[in-house]
């Protein structure tokens, strides 16, 4: 496993960062959290899996993480008055870290779910999602629906809300499709893009990013009610840091900032998204 360590160097308007690369340490892992806001004095580290566009991913270096929430988490640091470190993880593995203090928090497209809850900590909520089925624009299998996807191969990231959302669908109605679980969504977009699999299930805000490339392959052709909210996840044990994200979260609504890199990444004001978040009250 790599981390990418990022530190901050413009305003929070230009958003320019420095991507430092640094090897994992095995000590670090287990080391307890102290008693200051963060692991390491004056660093942020951020869990995330980069590979998930266009919320945290490589840039075409191939080393320096980019996209949406590795712009919200660079300017939750900055107001934290710390510096900032991503720390690439595998999915599967992505809750284990935080449990075993690789890092102080993590902001990877995680949707807000009542299980999760049991066991984080969560922040309010910085957008919200609905599920969508993408297919490729050529495709004669004429899918409008997901009730249209009986005897088909779907692909979606594995452990994520797009699977459960598939099992989900399967035990409500009995579909009978092939579900092919992807360690990364952009993997599943390959498949699709070679025909090999029927359609893709994933979050609309991650479709965007395939939708609107130059000589996309791909068309939506069904999209869900917008009921799911990304949140910032944090340890139980640290109520004070769960206070400041959420406060840091709260000016960037007032001033502005959250607009700015919603306009930066999606090309619109995504804030209507969180209007009901029952995570907001």
């Amino acid at each position: 496993m790599k981390k990418f360590a990022v530190n901050l160097l413009a305003s929070c308007a230009a958003f320019a960062m420095l991507a430092v690369f640094s090897s994992c340490n095995k000590n670090k892992n287990k080391k307890e959290l102290s008693g200051g806001l963060t692991i390491e004095q004056g660093t942020l580290k951020i869990g995330m899996e980069v590979g998930y566009p266009p919320f945290e991913y490589f840039d075409a270096d191939g080393t320096t993480p980019i996209g949406f929430d590795v712009q919200l988490g660079a300017e939750i640091a900055r107001r934290l008055g710390l510096k900032v470190e991503y720390v690439d993880t595998a999915w599967d593995g992505i809750f284990a870290g935080l449990d075993t203090n690789r890092y102080d928090i993590i902001i990877s497209a995680m949707t807000i779910t009542a299980d999760r809850l049991a066991n984080y900590n969560f922040s309010k909520a910085y957008i919200g999602n609905a599920q969508s089925i993408i297919v490729h624009k050529d495709s004669d299998k004429g899918i409008t629906t997901p009730s249209d996807l009986e005897g088909l191969k779907v692909g979606f990231q594995a452990e994520t809300t797009s699977d459960f959302y598939m099992r989900n669908l399967r035990e409500r109605t009995g579909l009978n499709f092939e579900g092919a679980g992807y360690d990364k969504v952009m993997n599943a977009y390959d498949d699709l893009k070679f025909k090999r699999i029927d359609a893709v299930c994933s979050d609309s805000l991650v479709a965007v990013k395939y939708l609107t490339e130059d000589n996309s392959e791909f068309k939506k052709v069904w999209e869900g009610v917008a009921e799911e909210f990304f949140g910032v996840c944090i340890s139980k044990k640290n109520p004070e840091l769960l206070e400041k994200v959420n406060k840091a979260m709260d000016d960037m609504i007032a001033d502005g900032t959250l607009s700015k890199i919603y306009m930066n990444i999606f090309g619109g004001d995504l804030l209507y998204t969180i209007k009901d978040s029952p995570y907001n009250k």
